[in-house]
């Protein structure tokens, strides 16, 4: 399941350079599959939040093969980066998406 940013966020950034598939953008920065992965798709998308820093869903693999848990999760002050229950995936779709982005 991917991970998702509450709107208890207190926007101090501690998340976003954590992430190995720069998933994670501030509020009201549009987000493209090509940053910092090697995904070919400059699209942009629109923002997910306009209030606090928020995930790309389509690009959260949960840092399953880079980490042993979410890195926004561990370095989150206010425990703001929780499981999105409405996105749930299998260890193997994460594993794929992550090959996907970093093929």
């Amino acid at each position: 399941m991917a991970i998702k940013i509450t709107d208890d966020c207190i926007n101090c950034e501690a998340c976003e350079p954590e992430c190995p598939n720069n998933a994670i953008y501030a509020p009201e920065e549009t987000w493209k599959f090509s940053d910092g992965t090697t995904f070919q798709d400059d699209e942009e998308h629109e923002p997910f939040s306009d209030e606090f820093f928020y995930i790309a869903t389509e690009k959260c693999t949960e840092c399953k093969g880079f980490n042993d848990e979410p890195a926004c999760a561990a370095v989150c002050p206010v425990d703001c980066c929780v499981d999105d229950e409405d996105n749930v995936e299998t260890e193997e779709e994460l594993l794929d998406k992550k090959e996907k982005l970093h093929s």
